[in-house]
């Protein structure tokens, strides 16, 4: 040991002080690195099970959807019924929009319902003929009575003349106002290509001038909107002579069909007012019986031509507010009916829950509902969770967000006080938060 410590140190007396000190740190770096490493190593897994106890994930409180604001019950468009609806227009409207109604309240009449009336008053008259014409039958034959039915026959007579005569008159005026009015349109039709083949001159002789440099492109630009005024205003003319051709051709035959159905109502009415005189002279439990039916069939009659007249007048099916009005007086019954209307008293949320987060959503669960429209929150509960899964339609203005999700809708009744606050925003978008 003597020897080896003797050698080492003969051995570093040949090395130089400088040397020595970068002998004893080379030799001692690896070392130092393996400390250094486990040092860093057991730095590093405690900091990963700090982090790993840090991170929890947070607990959801709430599911958010988009949803609508509608009333109860949706919004109704009211129209006219299927057999009154058809060609017909609105003679006089009832009501504005922001209007409250009641149920049956009468908001809208058609122009048929003159038409209408007189059939139902024909209608009722007939049931007072056959009934009288019972009484008689049942009181036996008398002198009296069969000249009563005389001149009930005088009476029917007289009144279906007259009626053909009124409606003969119809016919003429409606007759001579078509061509009228076709005189009209085709005046002005030649008074609109006379100026449009002078307007087209003039332009030709602009282009020229223009051409040449001697006007304005302004002035030029002036004479080719003057023809294209023209032609547009012509094309409008001949669509209104065709519009008008077809109106009255319709009119006339619709009145020429009146006519024939008053001919061959007045008919029938004769024959068989005649029919009981003839049978008026003999009283037997036959004769009973078909004048009987008769009446029964006057009073069918009466009663189609009373629900008829009825369905000319457009009633509200409940009580609400008029959310917009889609015919006017004097307008054709819109295809989007007449009106539209929704009970504002009670405010819906209607709100598309994303598939993933139905299950979360329970009946009687406290919902929130915003908007930027909205002053403050309104609230409101579930009260109806949808049975179908389908594509979502109220859509994110967030143009990341997808816009085929799948969707159940989750129907949210509002309290009376944001019921209130939201009647005036129908089909409004708004976000509702629910509280799990």
């Amino acid at each position: 040991m003597v020897r080896n410590s003797i050698v080492n140190h003969s051995i570093l007396s040949k090395f130089k002080p400088r040397q020595l000190v970068l002998l004893g740190i080379t030799t001692s770096l690896p070392a130092v690195g393996v400390l250094v490493s486990q040092v860093f190593n057991s730095h590093v897994l405690q900091m990963g099970e700090k982090q790993t106890q840090q991170v929890v994930a947070p607990e959801i409180k709430t599911v958010t959807a988009l949803g609508r604001l509608e009333p109860r019950g949706e919004v109704i468009k009211l129209s006219a019924p299927i057999a009154s609806s058809q060609g017909s227009r609105l003679k006089k409207l009832l009501v504005e929009e922001g209007d409250t109604v009641k149920a049956g309240q009468v908001i809208a009449i058609l122009d048929n319902s003159d038409t209408l009336k007189a059939a139902y008053d024909k209608a009722s008259e007939a049931v007072q003929v056959s009934r009288a014409n019972l009484a008689k039958v049942k009181a036996g034959a008398k002198v009296g009575e069969i000249d009563a039915q005389k001149a009930e026959i005088a009476r029917v007579q007289a009144q279906s003349l007259g009626e053909e005569r009124a409606q003969q008159e119809t016919v003429f005026r409606l007759e001579a106002q078509w061509e009228g009015d076709k005189a009209a349109q085709r005046a002005t039709i030649k008074r609109l290509e006379a100026e449009l083949n002078n307007a087209q001159s003039e332009f030709r002789r602009y282009e020229q001038l223009y051409k040449e440099g001697a006007i304005s492109q302004s002035n030029f630009d002036s004479k080719r909107l003057s023809i294209d005024t023209l032609t547009q205003q012509l094309s409008e003319a001949r669509a209104n002579f065709e519009r008008t051709n077809t109106t009255g051709n319709r009119q006339i035959q619709e009145a020429k069909a009146v006519l024939s159905r008053i001919k061959a109502t007045s008919s029938k009415q004769v024959t068989s007012a005649e029919a009981t005189l003839n049978k008026i002279a003999e009283v037997r439990p036959v004769d009973v019986a078909a004048v009987s039916a008769e009446l029964r069939q006057a009073i069918a009659a009466q009663k189609e031509a009373k629900a008829n007249f009825e369905q000319a007048f457009v009633k509200a099916p409940i009580d609400g507010v008029i959310f917009k009005i889609n015919t006017r007086s004097g307008e054709t019954v819109s295809n989007d009916g007449i009106v539209e209307i929704g009970q504002v008293n009670q405010m819906m949320v209607i709100a598309e829950v994303y598939q993933s987060n139905i299950s979360k959503i329970k009946l009687g669960q406290k919902v929130r509902v915003t908007s930027n429209s909205l002053n403050s929150e309104l609230q409101g509960n579930v009260e109806l969770i949808g049975w179908q899964v389908r594509r979502q339609n109220i859509i994110n203005s967030d143009p990341s967000d997808n816009i085929d999700s799948r969707v159940v809708e989750v129907r949210v009744k509002l309290d009376e006080p944001s019921s209130q606050k939201a009647a005036k925003l129908t089909n409004l978008q708004v976000k509702a938060v629910f509280k799990l």
